[in-house]
């Protein structure tokens, strides 16, 4: 119900001026923003800000809403904004109920005491924990400041639940099982086809890697985060930021859509079962909001289990209400997922033998898991807990973790990249959204057992803001993208290493340059992907809705450009994902 909210009162001006760090508040008011605005962001990554401040799926949800009469006074509309710049900006750190996540809790029994003031002056200029700078930096008007300043001293608005019968009305098979092709209908050699992620359209493109050609453009979810395959690699699932679920038939003629369905309000993630005699017959996807996961048939998205993740935290066992689900894998030893619950830091071994005595084994990790990958056995994932600057390493064989990795600020590695070090063995790298840093963490406990599940080396890149790193065991190449570097010249390039020779630095490929685009696009590069023969890597250069975009591909033996391929239709192209190198986790 929607309530007026203007004959709430505003606190008093003496409660203010009791509040602790005012006169340090003054200061910093008096001081030209130029200089609070870098004494702000001193300690904060720019990567770091724009990855946590992309927009959520949540923003336009109904939702319950409760006034505060102890809060100021906000009209509706003044609400309704604020609530939609809040799930713009801030929830991705802040949380969807404002508990907390990477960021400090936000709700009314801590940010009433601090009062308007105190909260217009924290916004405007940030922290140097983390906190951005969005007024000084212009991302945010004064008038917004003062909106959100209140905002927060109101009760949060809570989303509705997503249970059983909203994903059931949801659900839609498009083309039944039996009515599917029962072999190959068409002439795509499909484990090479990219499904490329156009973030902004709701859609994603499939590309012909033999021929750089688009094969169709599939309507799904709003910003596709991930692409995966089944085991048997005849079906591609893509799964939106808003969690609606797409399932393609790559053997149609010409492949396309077979069922959907909307598994939460907004989601990350999804992976197919691949542990022998499980093949292609379950599908698993995790939600931000609510907090949980869901496992489906595999052949038709039918839901059939959906599981809670709420809990306790793993370090101070607080109850945390919001524990978002981040990346999903699926166990080679065994018949299970392996789903990393980000707030309360768990990775949760699900078995799926029998969904009517649903067995999980819960190891405590570390707080924040994001992304991550197997390392070159296939035994240990390697995911980053990015807000805690650690590397979880867990056993999928023996269900247990393995160590805690320190590494440097901000892990993000993708799924991370394989190699052999000559002196360390089997290594697993990342780069980092905080710093230039790439960390090398060695894998192999049986040859090179001394180094083993340790940091043993970092290469510097180009900077901060990487998001993704890939090489291929049929390359003797390490490269690491920087999209949300705020330098232009570092976010529309790429590093590129010598696997052989990484103490002789990086060399710059000019990607966006060799792409071509006329217009004043951003032109950020990002995601480098092998194709399967592993002698291509393709790059997204990436720009606003309205500006141009491309894929560039490059010789990997030489670091020359092979190809550019331009399309109208290739708005905002992201992530893409080779179907061989998916199916078979080769990175």
């Amino acid at each position: 119900m929607k309530q007026d909210r203007t004959a709430h009162k505003h606190p008093t001006r003496s409660a203010m001026l009791r509040l602790s760090l005012m006169g340090q508040l003054a200061l910093l008011a008096a001081l030209p923003l130029s200089a609070v605005a870098q004494e702000g962001k001193k300690d904060v990554s720019a990567g770091d800000v724009k990855y946590h401040a992309a927009p959520s799926a949540l923003t336009d949800v109904p939702m319950v809403q409760s006034s505060n009469p102890k809060a100021p006074p906000m009209t509706q509309a003044e609400f309704d904004v604020a609530r939609k710049i809040y799930f713009e900006r801030c929830a991705g750190c802040h949380g969807v109920l404002r508990k907390g996540a990477t960021g400090k809790p936000l709700t009314p029994d801590i940010t009433l005491g601090k009062g308007t003031d105190y909260l217009k002056v924290f916004i405007a200029y940030g922290s140097p924990a983390g906190m951005p700078n969005w007024q000084t930096s212009g991302e945010m008007s004064e008038q917004q400041v003062d909106l959100m300043a209140r905002y927060i001293q109101h009760d949060a608005p809570t989303p509705p639940e997503f249970g059983m019968a909203d994903m059931k009305a949801t659900w839609k098979v498009v083309i039944p099982p039996e009515k599917r092709p029962t072999k190959k209908m068409n002439k795509y050699n499909i484990e090479n086809i990219f499904s490329t992620t156009l973030r902004d359209t709701g859609e994603v493109a499939l590309i012909d890697g033999d021929t750089k050609q688009i094969i169709n453009i599939v309507k799904t979810g709003y910003a596709v985060h991930i692409s995966r395959t089944s085991a048997s690699g005849r079906y591609l699932f893509v799964i939106g930021r808003d969690a609606k679920i797409n399932m393609i038939d790559l053997w149609m003629e010409k492949p396309d859509n077979v069922a959907e369905i909307r598994m939460g309000l907004e989601a990350r993630s999804v992976e197919a079962s691949k542990y022998k005699g499980f093949e292609d017959k379950l599908v698993i996807a995790g939600s931000y909001w609510p907090p949980q996961y869901v496992i489906m048939k595999g052949d038709t998205l039918e839901p059939l289990k959906i599981v809670s993740t709420r809990g306790n935290t793993v370090d101070k066992q607080e109850y945390h209400p919001e524990p978002r689900v981040a990346s999903i894998v699926a166990s080679h030893f065994r018949p299970e997922f392996i789903v990393n619950v980000k707030e309360t830091g768990k990775t949760l071994m699900v078995d799926y033998s029998d969904l009517n005595a649903l067995k999980t084994t819960e190891i405590g990790t570390a707080r924040f898991l994001h992304d991550g990958g197997w390392d070159s056995s296939k035994r240990y994932f390697m995911v980053a807990a990015n807000q805690s600057n650690k590397i979880a390493v867990v056993d999928a064989k023996e269900d247990k973790l393995v160590k805690l990795v320190d590494v440097s600020k901000i892990p993000h590695p993708g799924r991370g990249a394989n190699f052999v070090h000559p002196k360390f063995g089997p290594v697993w790298s990342t780069g980092h959204l905080g710093d230039e840093a790439i960390s090398l963490v060695a894998t192999d406990p049986i040859k090179h057992k001394q180094y083993a599940f340790k940091e043993v080396a970092q290469i510097k890149g180009q900077g901060g803001g990487a998001l993704f790193i890939k090489t291929h065991p049929k390359s003797n190449h390490l490269y690491s993208d920087t999209p949300l570097n705020p330098d232009a010249a570092i976010s529309q390039s790429v590093a590129v290493f010598d696997i052989n020779a990484l103490d002789k630095g990086y060399k710059v490929l000019p990607i966006a340059e060799w792409a071509g685009l006329k217009d004043d696009g951003a032109k950020r590069v990002v995601q480098p992907e092998y194709n399967k023969a592993g002698d291509e890597v393709w790059f997204s250069v990436w720009s606003a809705k309205d500006k141009e975009s491309a894929i560039v591909v490059v010789d990997d033996k030489t670091l020359k450009l092979k190809a550019v391929i331009k399309d109208p239709r290739l708005i905002t192209p992201t992530g893409k994902f080779n179907v061989y190198n998916t199916q078979h986790d080769v990175y």
